[in-house]
């Protein structure tokens, strides 16, 4: 799918892989619709002529409200995630259930709630010359395969958004609407922002090839490759340096 002219959702778009995602899809002449709690996404949507809305990606009514607001949409990209480390069983006792729903809630449910809406709405779309209607995009991570010690709330979320995958291109498939899932590696966002630069040189040394974090642009890259290549569909695609995460 030519990304020119074309309106695509962003959740988690303020910062991070999400912001870089924006920034892509304006520069390839798409019109990118930015979705994040955080209102500094206002202003980057002001920067790249797009449209921000304060949204809660588990809410049926903002998320409906913004794509009401954008007008017809060709793909969807979510971003939008969090995370927590916490042991199953530590000092102080067993781990927080509301920790854990809270991740899941978030991650795995809200992306959900995002494919079912903007799905709904891109089914209306006229289909292209390759009777595509849309694209869908969520993000997933190695963890969802290589999960550490202490990242099962987050691990499980990301390992439902790759097992939903497969049955949601299937799903979809009649309307003309792809679906396909990125697993970052360790990249350079806000999640890592945080850490002082020798434990930040030291996590890209892990990786094999290159030896450094992700680049927030090389994830949009591959999501501007998804939308452009109509033959990728109901996959999840690690993208990580060759990564194998250590239990811890």
């Amino acid at each position: 799918m030519d990304l020119n002219g074309k309106a695509i959702l962003v959740t988690g778009a303020a910062s991070g892989l999400g912001a870089a995602t924006a920034r892509m899809i304006a520069k390839a002449g798409g019109h990118p619709i930015l979705l994040d709690l955080n209102e500094a996404g206002e202003g980057l949507a002001m920067e790249l002529g797009g449209q921000f809305y304060k949204a809660d990606v588990t809410s049926a009514t903002d998320v409906q409200a913004a794509i009401d607001a954008a007008g017809p949409i060709h793909g969807s990209v979510s971003c939008a995630g969090v995370a927590i480390a916490a042991r199953v069983t530590g000092k102080e006792g067993p781990a927080d259930l509301a920790a854990f729903e809270r991740v899941i809630r978030i991650n795995l449910i809200g992306t959900y709630n995002v494919v079912r809406l903007a799905a709904w709405a891109m089914s209306k779309n006229e289909p292209n010359g390759d009777g595509e209607r849309g694209v869908i995009i969520n993000t997933a991570s190695i963890a969802a395969f290589d999960g550490q010690i202490g990242q099962s709330a987050y691990a499980a979320s990301k390992a439902g958004i790759a097992g939903m995958t497969l049955p949601i291109a299937r799903d979809l498939s009649r309307l003309g609407i792809r679906v396909v899932a990125i697993a970052p590696g360790l990249f350079d966002t806000p999640l890592l922002a945080g850490l002082p630069e020798p434990a930040r040189v030291a996590l890209g040394e892990t990786i094999p090839f290159p030896a450094r974090l992700g680049r927030p642009e090389e994830f949009a890259k591959l999501v501007g490759h998804i939308f452009d290549n109509v033959m990728l569909n109901g996959e999840v695609i690690r993208l990580d340096g060759a990564l194998r995460m250590a239990p811890k």
